[in-house]
């Protein structure tokens, strides 16, 4: 299935919460979730009973969307995460963050996965002094991400370092601002990720 191009919002609101899907609009008042805190349609309004299955399916869509990563991709995380040692909800969680695109939005460096993504995708970043262009890239604790010398006056990427300091980077991470520069320094925890994520559920649903 290709990958989903509408309305952002819609997607929040279909899932039940806040995605950050929209960058810097998601921490203000015009944020379509805090307007309209329900599900899009004309029945958004009127209560489900969902089964069991519903609540763990929803569940990985929220992760899944949040995360932009398509179906396919989501089940092979999940079966590398349960080949690794440690808890398998917490190694899923983990591997996603450790994405190349997910890194750079947690860095300040773009102001949405998305739009992480399709900077990545442009070249306009290295890992450890290589020029990279794949998204989906994980990252390791002592790599290096640097926004190369002649893309640093991009205006999406000034314009995201000014919203940095409103969301916060997360301890895993380092970032120098000035230099355009951001290191890993540990493999992320299940505590460094402060999204309402009830990653069990997901367990649950592959393990059916």
């Amino acid at each position: 299935m290709a990958r989903y191009d509408g309305p952002k919002c819609r997607v929040c609101r279909r899932e039940g919460g806040k995605l950050f899907l929209k960058g810097d609009r998601c921490y203000t008042d015009k944020c379509a979730y805090e307007r309209r805190p329900y599900a899009p349609g004309q029945h958004g309004r009127g209560r489900v009973k969902m089964s069991d299955y519903a609540v763990m399916l929803r569940e990985k869509q929220k992760v899944r969307r949040m995360y932009g990563v398509l179906e396919n991709q989501f089940r092979l995380y999940f079966q590398e995460a349960d080949r690794k040692k440690g808890v398998t909800g917490h190694n899923l969680l983990a591997l996603l963050e450790q994405r190349l695109d997910n890194v750079i939005y947690r860095m300040g460096f773009a102001n949405s996965r998305d739009q992480a993504r399709q900077l990545v995708r442009h070249g306009i970043f290295s890992l450890n002094g290589r020029r990279v262009n794949i998204p989906s890239m994980q990252v390791k604790p002592g790599d290096t991400v640097l926004v190369r010398e002649e893309s640093r006056k991009v205006p999406v990427i000034q314009e995201a370092q000014q919203v940095i300091a409103r969301r916060g980077c997360p301890d895993w991470l380092e970032v120098d601002g000035e230099n355009f520069k951001g290191v890993v320094k540990a493999t992320p925890r299940r505590e460094d990720i402060q999204h309402p994520i009830n990653e069990q559920l997901i367990v649950e649903l592959y393990s059916k």
